[in-house]
């Protein structure tokens, strides 16, 4: 390769299956790429606190001794710092209490990322221990986004999406339990596809997470590289609960191809909360105007099924299933006891909320949230896609989600933003976040698509669609 101006450009230039395509001709290495991903970590990150655990020695020992060979062999890359266990890196969840932990254990996702020969440089902060949709907590600060200081980047993988959105990385790792792979790559003007229920294994240590309503994948600069992350993490493992049809065809080549003409539903409203803000109705007709440039059929449809009861039900389920993840899992993965008053003001909210149920209570708001995610699913079957805002306002000042808010219902109120984010998550449905049309003043504004079940492979032929008839990747913001 020629001087590091040159590679920067490279970098700048280039997505991550084009990086990896380089490193496979021998024009580029993957220890220059992880130099240039260090040094933009050392330039851009102190202004958006998006990376807080730093692993560059151990990305350059991988890089020599497993490069790998997937489509994004050799492009650096940074794990969540929630779930995604990987042995000699740590994890800590945004907690003080979990700080040098030595984990022994690897997850089946995070070994799938390695045989791929992704280059892992880091960590990226989230809230702690994720529910929330803004990336703040205690122990690292709060992640800000690269196109307003001011704003958050949202959560819970915001430190993910901003470091895409910033170039540091052009793909990083996401999870999603109520919208935390959609809801930052609204923020901060990316792509994230929250896949369906099922297409990707949490290994032998756990077989199920919130009764499949927690996924993970990633945030990612372009269309293309989502659909080669799902190449290369995609798949199950024995005894999984849920399994999601594969096609034979791959989704980086698949995502290539045009879809037919499609039936595309569409809302500008929910049925929850008040009108999305100005901006995203904008947002949404522009997108609609280049879905009808294509040559697609528009049905404007309102979802019928309760969101604002469904998602009372879903909290009480996700606080039994955190009170017994951070107090008997962790206890088991780690060795330690955590007490209440470790947690952030809303975890604890969260906890008593949890010992407040009864198993009564608690079996029906199960059944709730299943019988609303089959209602939307039936709802949605008449059409090939469904359109929505992403969050119906656009991004929130830093600390608008903060965990330090210790109320229950004042906290939970404020998630009508999101009331179509977690109606995917329990209903099973694959859901894509792509960049629309941005405010006056430059914030970045998603629009949300969701498929039928198993087929993300639609989804991701229209993203391709849109990519090309509205690209966003000449909108950069300017500290990077």
């Amino acid at each position: 390769m020629g001087s590091s101006a040159d590679i920067s450009r490279l970098y700048d230039e280039t997505d991550g299956v084009g990086l990896a395509d380089l490193v496979k001709r021998g024009e580029i290495s993957a220890l220059e790429l992880i130099d240039e991903a260090e040094r933009r970590v050392h330039e851009v990150n102190p202004k958006i606190n998006a990376v807080v655990i730093n692993t560059f020695d151990f990305a350059r020992a991988n890089a020599i001794a497993e490069p790998g060979t997937g489509p994004l062999a050799g492009v650096p890359f940074l794990l969540k710092n929630i779930g995604s266990a990987c042995k000699g890196i740590p994890l800590d969840f945004g907690m003080k209490a979990l700080q040098g932990i030595d984990w022994k254990s690897e997850t089946e996702m995070v070994s799938r990322i390695r045989s791929a020969g992704l280059s892992i440089i880091g960590r990226t902060n989230s809230p702690e221990n994720g529910w929330s949709i803004g990336s703040e907590n205690n122990l690292y600060g709060a992640t800000r986004n690269p196109y307003d200081l001011s704003r958050t980047s949202g959560g819970s993988s915001g430190g993910a999406a901003a470091s895409v959105a910033a170039r540091i990385v052009p793909v990083a790792e996401a999870s999603d339990g109520g919208g935390s792979i959609r809801v930052p790559a609204s923020c901060c003007g990316v792509v994230g596809l929250k896949p369906s229920r099922g297409r990707i294994t949490y290994g032998s240590q756990l077989p199920d997470v919130w009764f499949g309503s927690v996924y993970v994948l990633c945030n990612s600069l372009t269309v293309r590289d989502t659909a080669a992350f799902m190449d290369v993490t995609a798949g199950n493992s024995v005894g999984d609960p849920y399994t999601a049809p594969r096609p034979t065809e791959s989704w980086l080549s698949s995502c290539m191809k045009s879809p037919v003409k499609l039936k595309i539903g569409f809302t500008k409203q929910a049925n929850w909360g008040p009108k999305p803000d100005e901006a995203v109705i904008s947002a949404l007709d522009a997108r609609l105007e280049t879905l009808a440039s294509i040559g697609h059929e528009l049905i404007e449809y309102d979802l019928k099924t309760g969101i604002e009861d469904a998602w009372w039900n879903y909290n009480n389920v996700v606080a039994v299933e955190y009170l017994r993840d951070f107090m008997q899992l962790g206890l088991d993965l780690t060795g330690l006891q955590l007490n209440d008053d470790e947690f952030a003001p809303f975890n604890q909210a969260l906890m008593r909320q949890a010992r407040s149920l009864s198993a009564e209570q608690y079996s029906a708001n199960i059944a709730a949230i299943r019988k609303a995610g089959q209602n939307i699913a039936i709802e949605l079957s008449q059409f090939d896609v469904y359109m929505t805002p992403t969050l119906t306002n656009p991004p929130r000042p830093v600390g608008y989600w903060s965990m330090e808010e210790g109320d229950w219902d004042t906290y939970l109120n404020r998630w009508y933003d999101a009331a179509f984010m977690f109606i995917f998550n329990i209903s099973g449905l694959p859901a894509i976040s792509l960049p629309g049309q941005p405010t006056k003043d430059g914030l970045p504004i998603g629009i949300q698509f969701v498929g039928h079940y198993g087929d993300e492979t639609t989804l991701l032929q229209l993203a391709r669609q849109i990519e090309e008839a509205a690209p966003w990747s000449g909108r950069v913001p300017r500290l990077a």
